[in-house]
């Protein structure tokens, strides 16, 4: 039975459903899908349209009712929400090294194919169908939620009554290649303004590497710091205030111990905070198969990697890129190694249907981050050529997570799906 609840302005419904593993074969085995039906308190009995959201990702959970994101309490004055748990994140059937240790690594492998995009919408259109019969909703997908969305506008258009997407256009035709060697000249780009800024940071970066090559440094978890996964906190340098969380982080890596100095434990755990999958495996294990159309990854950000020697002439951070050394190095991570050698090998289906967007009439509003660290803009803007019906918005005013701090993205993305606004 769903879980009602309230909170000081607003009316929760936590509802769980079960959902195949394999929409494919519905009566094979079943996994749990999660979500949260919020209503503004002053909202209660009156006949709003839904508003799904999908998160960024892969592996993340949805944002929570008391999360204060802007979007949420912009949208509650017009819409009912849904916050989906995507399938193996928050509340839904976990996927984990704990969750998936009863298969073998084939088996686990084999599982997590059912856990792209394609899934997700399918998931999504169960939840809708049982939540709302056959009205369609709208739908808010923010980075990789917007990706679903592409798909979603791919498979069951029907089911879409506007679409609106933040920082989230995949490109349609690129594969995982195409994407990183877009990906790092961005990152490196990201790595000049942060050390423009902060130009005491460079030689901070590299006494750390160095100290962490020539020690074994133990974060206060147990597990070692490498130079390589180190270089890894560019992984959140496109969240506005990240350049000042990094400089926050290096400014207090050394402290003085007997033997030397030393790096300090507020400094190894703040690492391990921002680095640790623990909370987020699919983030790593499915990051690449989300590019891949009819191919597979074959470790992509590591191949491609080797075409920018920069990265390893001088510290440099690294952004949104997954190595398999790092399956070595994460605890959360190890158990899955073979598993995410399986999945880089793994021939993944295309996600999008061409003609169909093409054909599309759904109203569709996309915001485009001109600095987009995750997202290139210029694939993001191929892409808004081909989906017809599709008005995109390019800024320089916002992070990545624009949608989340600012209730002005969303309040332009709902004027332009309306046709209020260009």
């Amino acid at each position: 039975m769903p879980l009602t609840y309230r909170r000081p302005d607003q009316v929760c419904v936590e509802h769980t459903f079960t959902a195949p593993l394999d929409h494919a074969d519905p009566a094979g085995p079943a996994i749990e899908v999660f979500a949260t039906e919020v209503v503004r308190s002053g909202n209660v009995g009156r006949d709003l349209p839904t508003l799904l959201y999908l998160q960024g990702g892969p592996g993340h959970a949805a944002d929570r009712p008391s999360s204060g994101a802007a979007w949420l309490g912009r949208a509650l004055r017009d819409y009912r929400v849904v916050l989906l748990d995507q399938r193996g994140t928050g509340r839904s059937t976990p996927a984990t090294r704990q969750s998936l240790e009863r298969f073998t690594s084939k088996e686990q492998a084999a599982y997590l194919r059912h856990f792209r995009a394609d899934s997700i919408v399918r998931d999504a259109e169960l939840v809708r169908r049982q939540l709302i019969g056959d009205r369609p909703w709208s739908l808010l997908g923010q980075s990789f939620g917007g990706f679903c969305a592409l798909t979603y506008l791919s498979l069951a258009p029907d089911g879409l009554a506007e679409v609106m997407i933040a920082g989230g256009l995949p490109g349609l035709t690129t594969g995982p290649d195409e994407v990183y060697r877009a990906a790092y000249p961005r990152a490196l780009a990201h790595n000049e303004r942060f050390f423009a800024r902060y130009p005491g940071d460079r030689d901070i970066a590299r006494a750390v590497a160095k100290h962490l090559a020539d020690t074994d440094t133990r974060m206060p978890t147990g597990e070692r710091l490498t130079p390589e996964r180190f270089r890894m906190l560019g992984l959140c340098l496109g969240m506005a205030g990240s350049f000042d969380l990094v400089h926050h982080l290096l400014s207090q890596a050394f402290i003085p111990a007997g033997a030397g100095p030393a790096l300090s434990d507020a400094f190894l755990r703040g690492v391990d905070g921002a680095l640790s999958m623990a909370e987020r495996p699919l983030y790593a294990l499915l990051h690449e198969s989300i590019y891949c159309q009819d191919g597979a990854s074959g470790w992509s950000a590591h191949r491609v990697g080797q075409e920018f020697p920069e990265f390893g002439a001088d510290v440099l951070f690294t952004a949104e890129m997954f190595y398999p050394w790092l399956f070595e190095q994460d605890p959360s991570l190890a158990p899955l190694r073979d598993c995410a050698h399986l999945l880089a090998a793994t021939p993944w289906p295309p996600l999008y249907d061409l003609g169909r967007l093409s054909a599309n009439t759904v109203p569709v509003a996309a915001v485009v981050y001109f600095d987009d660290l995750y997202v290139d803009r210029g694939q993001s803007l191929a892409t808004a050529a081909l989906v017809r019906e599709l008005r995109p918005w390019v800024t320089n005013e916002f992070g990545h997570e624009g949608i989340g701090s600012r209730p002005g993205v969303f309040d332009r993305l709902r004027a332009m799906v309306a046709g209020e606004a260009g």
